[in-house]
C-alpha cells in the first residue's frame, strides 16, 4: 500500500510537471481579464470538477477576487438569474464535453458573458466556445483503471490556485486584507486584534528589588509568566525571567547571595497596547522570546503582559 501510495504521488506530479509547461501568456490574459473585470468570477462544473470548483472559488473570494460557484444543473433550472452582465463565467470540464455544461452556454453568449475554460482538450465544445482557455491536459490518471478523475482534478485545482495566487500579487494582496476576510480564524484574530484586547492585566507578578530568592521563586511560579516584574505598575525598573534565574544559578549556587538587582534584566522588550498582536508576535519571534510586557518604556510604565502562547 505504500507503494501505491508514492506511485499515485508521482504520477501527478509527473502530471503537474507537464501542464506547467503548457502554460503560455494564454494565462496572464485570464488573470488580465479577471482583474480588468467590474463584475464577479463564476466557477461552473460538474461532478469531481464541481467540487474543485467550489475550492477555486473559496480560495479566490478569500484573496481578493469576488467569486462564487454555480451549479449547471441548478443554473439550467433558473439559477441562470445570478449571472450578471459584467460577470465572467469560468467553466471547468477535463473532456470540454460535460452535456450540463454546454447547455448553459447558449445563455451565456447571449448574455454577452465572457466565457474562461479549463478543459484538458484545447479542441472541445466548451474550449472553442470559450474567449480564453487554460490546458490542463495531464499525461495519465493516477487510477490504475483510468477511470476516476485523480491527476486530472489536481492539475485543475492547481491551475485554480496558480490563478488565485497570480491574482493575490497583481492586486498586492496582504496579509491584514485576507484577515478581514477570516474574522474568525486565527490569522484574522491575530492581525485584527490589538494586543490590549488579549494581555493580561490582572495579578502581575511584581516584585520588590530587594526581595529574597525565596519570595522571587514563589512569585515567579504565581505569576506562571515564566518572569517577574521588578517593580511597580507605573515604575518598573526590569524583569527577571526563569532564563536569568538558571544563569545565576549556575554562576552562583548559594541562593542566600542571589541579588534581584544582579539577575535582572533592566531594559526588557516592551510593546505599546494599541499595536496589533501581529506586530507583537513578530517582535517576540525576533527577540526569541515568549512574554512581553505591555505599556511605555519612556514612561516606565507596564499596564500589562503578551504571551505568545495565549
Amino acid at each position: 500500500m505504500k507503494d501505491t501510495a508514492r506511485k499515485v504521488f508521482a504520477i501527478e506530479i509527473e502530471a503537474l510537471q507537464h501542464v506547467a509547461g503548457l502554460i503560455d501568456d494564454e494565462f496572464t490574459k485570464v488573470a488580465q481579464a479577471i482583474l480588468n473585470n467590474n463584475g464577479k468570477l463564476i466557477l461552473a462544473g460538474i461532478g469531481k470538477s464541481g467540487l474543485i470548483g467550489k475550492k477555486i472559488a473559496a480560495t479566490l473570494s478569500s484573496t481578493g477576487t469576488p467569486a462564487f460557484f454555480l451549479h449547471p444543473g441548478e443554473a439550467f433550472h433558473g439559477d441562470l438569474g445570478m449571472v450578471g452582465v459584467n460577470d465572467i463565467v469560468l467553466l471547468i470540464s477535463y473532456s470540454g464535453e460535460t452535456d450540463e455544461v454546454l447547455k448553459i452556454i447558449p445563455f451565456l453568449k447571449w448574455n454577452k458573458n465572457t466565457i474562461i475554460s479549463i478543459t484538458g482538450n484545447p479542441n472541445s465544445t466548451i474550449a472553442k466556445h470559450s474567449k480564453y482557455h487554460l490546458n490542463i491536459n495531464v499525461t495519465r490518471e493516477a487510477c490504475p483503471l483510468a477511470l476516476a478523475p485523480t491527476s486530472s482534478t489536481t492539475a485543475a485545482l492547481v491551475m485554480g490556485d496558480a490563478l488565485a495566487v497570480a491574482l493575490m500579487e497583481a492586486r498586492e494582496f496582504q496579509e491584514e486584507d485576507f484577515a478581514r476576510f477570516h474574522p474568525g480564524g486565527r490569522l484574522g484574530h491575530k492581525l485584527l486584534a490589538k494586543v490590549k484586547d488579549l494581555m493580561r492585566t490582572e495579578n502581575l507578578p511584581f516584585i520588590n528589588r530587594d526581595a529574597g530568592f525565596t519570595e522571587l521563586l514563589l512569585r515567579m511560579s504565581e505569576g506562571r509568566l515564566g518572569m517577574v516584574i521588578v517593580g511597580s505598575a507605573d515604575n518598573f525598573e526590569g524583569v527577571v525571567t526563569d532564563g536569568d534565574l538558571r544563569r545565576a544559578l549556575l554562576r552562583n549556587a548559594d541562593t542566600s547571595t542571589l541579588s534581584i538587582l544582579e539577575m535582572m534584566s533592566a531594559n526588557p522588550v516592551i510593546i505599546d497596547e494599541d499595536e496589533f498582536v501581529n506586530q507583537a508576535e513578530r517582535l517576540m519571534v525576533d527577540k526569541k522570546i515568549t512574554t512581553i510586557l505591555v505599556g511605555s518604556a519612556n514612561k516606565r510604565a507596564v499596564t500589562g503582559v503578551y504571551q505568545i502562547f495565549n
